[in-house]
Order: C-alpha cells, then sequence, then structure tokens
C-alpha cells in the first residue's frame, strides 16, 4: 500500500514520510477531484501526475479530470493568462461567451462527480466557473491559481474574480502573487518529483549520449533554456545573451521545449526564435514532445549552466529541476524564480540580456564558483521543493478547511 513513498525514504528520511502518513490518516476514504485544462504539457500537470497517486496512495479517493474546448475557448484562455500576467489584452465578447459556454458544456460531463466530492481543485482560469454551475455541491472548492497575478490587467481580473471569490479557499504561489478575495488564502510553492523520469539519476553514458542525439559539440560549454515557446519565457532575449557572450567565448546554446494542449500562440513564438536563431550552427531549438522526459533530464545534466530567463513567471519548474541537479541557473528577476535563485549562491537573478550574458561569461570564467552554487542549488530544492513537502501541505490545508476557525487541531 505504501510501496511510492517508500521510494523517497532515502532521499528526506523516514520521518517525513511518517508525517505525511499521520496527516492523511483523518482523511483516508474522502472524495477529491483535481480539475484542470491539459494533461500534458505545463508545470501544471506535471504536479498532478504525482499529486494524484500520492493521495491516492495515501487512502483518498482522487481524480483528475481535464475540461476540453475549441478554438475560441483557448484563445480566450490565453489571454487571460496573459491579461493576468500584466499585458494589455483585449478580449472579445465572442470569446467570453465560448469561454463560458465550454464550461457549461463541461459541466454537464462533469456535474454529478463534482457535486458529490468532498474536495474540488479548480486549476487556474480555465475551468474556474464550473463553481457556479455545480449548485448542489456538498464539499470544499478551492480555486488554486498557478500564474503570477502580482500585477494583473485589472479588466481581465474584475472579469475572473466574480467566478473565483465564491470558492471555499483559494491557493497562490507566492505571497507578491495574492489578490484580496473574501475567503482563506493559502501560500503552496509547487515542486518536483525527484524520482520522476524527467529528474532521477540517469544511467552511464545517456547524458552524454545527448551530444550526438542533438549534434552538440562536448568540447563547448553549453547553455540552456528548457521552457515552452512562450513571449514570457523570453527565448528571443537568451539568444541575445548568447550573442554577447560568444563575442568573447566559444559556446552553445539549446532551447528545448513544447507547447501544451490549452497555449494557441506556442507555434508563433517558435517560428519567431528561429528566424532569430538564422544559421547559427551553435544555436540548436529542440521541439520535444511532452514525453520527452529522460530526454529533458539528460540535457539539463549535460548543460554547464542553465536559464529561466522569464520576464513573468509563475513559479518555474524548470529552474527546480536545474538546481536539483546542481547546475547554476540564471533566471529572470521575477516571480516564483526569486524564491528558487537566491542572488549569487544558486545561481543570479537579471532583467536583460546583457546582464544574463556578464553573469554566464563570469560561471564559465569561475568553474569552482559554479560547482559551490551547484552544490548550494542541490540543497535548497532538497530542502524546500519537492514533492513530500508539497502534499505535506496539502493535506494540511484540507484538514484546515474542514475545521474553519480552529486554532489547534490534534492529529
Amino acid at each position: 500500500m505504501t510501496a511510492i513513498l517508500d521510494g523517497y525514504t532515502p532521499i528526506v528520511g523516514d520521518a517525513v514520510i511518517d508525517h505525511l502518513r499521520q496527516l492523511a490518516a483523518p482523511l483516508k476514504g474522502l472524495r477529491v477531484v483535481h480539475v484542470n485544462s491539459t494533461r500534458e504539457g505545463g508545470g501544471v500537470a506535471e504536479i498532478l501526475n504525482w499529486l494524484v497517486p500520492f493521495k491516492q496512495e495515501l487512502g483518498l479517493e482522487v481524480s483528475w479530470e481535464v475540461i476540453t474546448g475549441d478554438a475560441g475557448f483557448y484563445q480566450c484562455t490565453k489571454g487571460f493568462h496573459n491579461g493576468l500576467q500584466g499585458s494589455s489584452v483585449t478580449i472579445p465578447p465572442m470569446l467570453l461567451r465560448a469561454y463560458e459556454q465550454t464550461n457549461a458544456d463541461n459541466a454537464e460531463r462533469l456535474r454529478p462527480m463534482l457535486e458529490e466530492a468532498d474536495f474540488v481543485f479548480i486549476h487556474d482560469p480555465q475551468p474556474a466557473p464550473l463553481l457556479r454551475l455545480c449548485p448542489n455541491r456538498k464539499g470544499k472548492w478551492i480555486w488554486r491559481c498557478h500564474i503570477d497575478l502580482s500585477r494583473p490587467y485589472r479588466v481581465v481580473w474584475k472579469y475572473l474574480r466574480e467566478f473565483v471569490a465564491g470558492y471555499d479557499a483559494s491557493i497562490w504561489s507566492l505571497a507578491d502573487f495574492v489578490q484580496p478575495l473574501p475567503h482563506p488564502l493559502y501560500l503552496i510553492a509547487p515542486s518536483i518529483d525527484p524520482l520522476s523520469q524527467k529528474n532521477r539519476e540517469l544511467y552511464p553514458g545517456e547524458v552524454e549520449a545527448v551530444f550526438d542525439r542533438y549534434g552538440l559539440d562536448p568540447e563547448l560549454p553549453l547553455i540552456t533554456q528548457v521552457s515552452r515557446f512562450d513571449r514570457f519565457k523570453d527565448p528571443l532575449g537568451v539568444i541575445e545573451a548568447y550573442r554577447l557572450v560568444k563575442k568573447f567565448t566559444p559556446v552553445q546554446l539549446v532551447l528545448a521545449g513544447g507547447g501544451a494542449a490549452d497555449d494557441p500562440e506556442g507555434e508563433e513564438v517558435l517560428r519567431e526564435v528561429r528566424h532569430a536563431a538564422g544559421d547559427d550552427p551553435n544555436i540548436h531549438i529542440l521541439l520535444l514532445p511532452a514525453d520527452a522526459h529522460r530526454e529533458i533530464n539528460a540535457l539539463q545534466r549535460a548543460s554547464t549552466i542553465c536559464l529561466q530567463k522569464s520576464v513573468k513567471e509563475g513559479f518555474g519548474l524548470t529552474v527546480t529541476e536545474a538546481l536539483w541537479k546542481g547546475k547554476p541557473v540564471i533566471g529572470g528577476d521575477t516571480g516564483g524564480i526569486r524564491l528558487q535563485v537566491v542572488n549569487h549562491h544558486t545561481g543570479f537573478l537579471v532583467s536583460t540580456p546583457e546582464g544574463a550574458a556578464l553573469r554566464i561569461r563570469y560561471l564559465l570564467k569561475h568553474r569552482d564558483q559554479l560547482e559551490i552554487m551547484g552544490r548550494k542549488a542541490r540543497s535548497l530544492v532538497l530542502d524546500n521543493f519537492l514533492v513530500t513537502r508539497h502534499l505535506r501541505e496539502y493535506l494540511t490545508l484540507m484538514f484546515a478547511t474542514m475545521h474553519p476557525g480552529t486554532d489547534r487541531i490534534e492529529l
């Protein structure tokens, strides 16, 4: 019954696993439903891929449902995403109607399950209206926001707030993201699974094999950014930083990523990136499938330095992954990256391509500092950003939501 969790004991210790079982004991048998908009691509799907089976192993009855829609729905929700992260966007009424109708259509399919559940976790704006569409619900409904809402475009947030204000609670990744709502607000940072294909130790030779597989030069320092092809990830700024470094020292760049089913802008951004790369033989743009977890693992381990030069970032699991592999990360000075990149200790925070280039050059010249930062990076993730901490906080939140107004809960 506890085979999955037992595998984490060598990493986090017996006490952590015993604590999870203790927290879960009063929750056994509860029916829990998670709802989001895609099963693959992006950090939300990655988190749910491990969170659901962990809760099941601890005795909860958990399911994961995905809402589906047409092109108009995804165009609308991408507009929400951009607006919530600060862009001034105009979303036509026709797309808003498509958004609301898509949720109504999905509610017809999901309503029996959602209304009978003891807990429903709704992830991000895509399925937010489902609360209103389930009038006979009996359980607690919690909205989980994975987006950087520190400076939302107010027109968009005002519209979406009407859907999320009625939830029993909401979860945010950082305090800076929180917007006022009339219910309890919780902070839970995302995490990675150290035993997943993307993060576990690899067989000898797998890391070296990526150089042949993708035509990389094993003699050149490798700079890598793994992320969806999204403007908020600033892949064009990464290429600019690479070119600034290349003026002083030979180096190669990998931009590796893919799309998500709920992101209609990915192909357009990918075209822009390919155009910017031109015919430079040392820029490698890798469009990987959603299940290329071991390839990403090997690329990150093969890298000299990892980048995540986002201009907005809810958290940035690719940062966590790189840190776990002992790589210093040069990241955008924004959002959840600030939680992970401790400036001058686990990497560097930057705001411009020039700043990124300067820090890349520093680390390439000072390899001793690169190694020290790498050790600190792994230690930071071990203490703060593994699945066991994330699961503990979810279980604690569920128990607290069942006992509102209680100052002390005895298990």
